[in-house]
């Protein structure tokens, strides 16, 4: 698998990062995963190239941190690692230092790779705030316990309350599929301007472009809230996946890696996350990060995409 590369990270960083909210209990996605399970998931995704892994605190109280780290092993300090602090600490110093002292912990090391800010909200509503975020953020990374820092979920809005600020962050983690491009526009052309790479989670939009989905895969909160999974959207949403499903027919591959593979020839993308909480479905992304679209089958997916952007809009 290629790599890709980030400022401040000096590891392989393969082109798709596996997503480690299933891993853990969650409100999103329910206490079904095991620890045993969850190892598989990892080591799954090591044995196909994956040198990348992305988790938080806020996933099940630092659980999926603890599982990460027992399941890297040894190979915990040989991979990419990224977590995310939850906003509601409070902002200072001492608070944001327990909080990735706390991840650390759950992880067994003493650095992380890339270090994010989980939401912006209401936490960051003002010039000053967004600041003293900036200013905590990099002193965190002057530390060495976060060799880079990032941000997640961040609009145009807040990356303008950061001010100048903003160039003291590499990343900026963003829902981002076929099915969803609403960091396009203004947010994407600023990131681009500032240097902030996306690193596109949710690239399969929740599943939805990676295979046909069963009755019981649209129990979990994390999907049903999705819009493109219930009428009237869904026969337009349908429409795309056939599209996908017919281009990956065609190069004798699974949808999930024509959808990553659609993400990652898109403009400013770092790295396209998938996340599973099934080692089987893990395997299905093994080719996904070297797999390259033509310009007729890339021109044939971003239509598709319009074409449902269009029809929603008019619902």
């Amino acid at each position: 698998m290629r790599n890709t590369e980030c400022v401040g990270v000096d590891k392989p960083w393969s082109p798709v990062t596996l997503g480690c909210w299933q891993i853990a209990p969650s409100g999103g996605w329910g206490d079904l995963c095991s620890k045993d399970e969850a190892e598989r998931v990892v080591k799954t995704a090591l044995d196909i190239g994956i040198t990348a892994f992305d988790t938080a605190e806020g996933y099940g109280d630092n659980e999926s941190e603890r599982r990460l780290g027992r399941a890297l092993g040894s190979k915990k300090h040989d991979v990419v690692v990224i977590s995310k602090i939850w906003p509601d600490a409070e902002l200072t110093l001492s608070a944001y230092e327990e909080r990735l002292d706390g991840t650390l912990k759950a992880l067994g090391r003493d650095y992380v790779d890339v270090y994010l800010v989980h939401w912006p909200g209401s936490y960051f509503d003002s010039p000053e705030k967004s600041d003293q975020l900036s200013k905590i953020m990099f002193r965190l990374k002057v530390s060495g316990k976060a060799k880079t820092i990032g941000l997640s979920n961040f609009q145009a809005p807040d990356l303008k309350l950061l001010g100048e600020g903003v160039s003291r962050f590499t990343v900026n983690q963003v829902p981002y599929s076929m099915l969803e491009r609403g960091y396009e526009a203004e947010t994407r052309a600023l990131c681009v301007e500032r240097g902030l790479q996306y690193m596109a989670y949710s690239s399969t939009a929740v599943g939805f472009l990676a295979r046909e989905m069963a009755p019981d895969d649209l129990q979990y909160p994390a999907r049903n809230g999705e819009v493109w999974f219930h009428e009237p959207h869904l026969t337009h949403s349908r429409k795309l996946l056939q599209t996908v499903q017919e281009i990956a027919s065609e190069l004798q591959v699974k949808p999930i890696q024509v959808a990553v593979a659609w993400v990652l020839a898109q403009e400013n993308i770092l790295t396209a996350i998938v996340g599973s909480r099934k080692a089987a479905q893990v395997k299905d992304l093994e080719g996904a990060g070297d797999l390259r679209l033509n310009s007729t089958q890339l021109n044939r997916l971003t239509q598709a995409s319009d074409d449902y952007r269009q029809a929603v809009r008019a619902l």
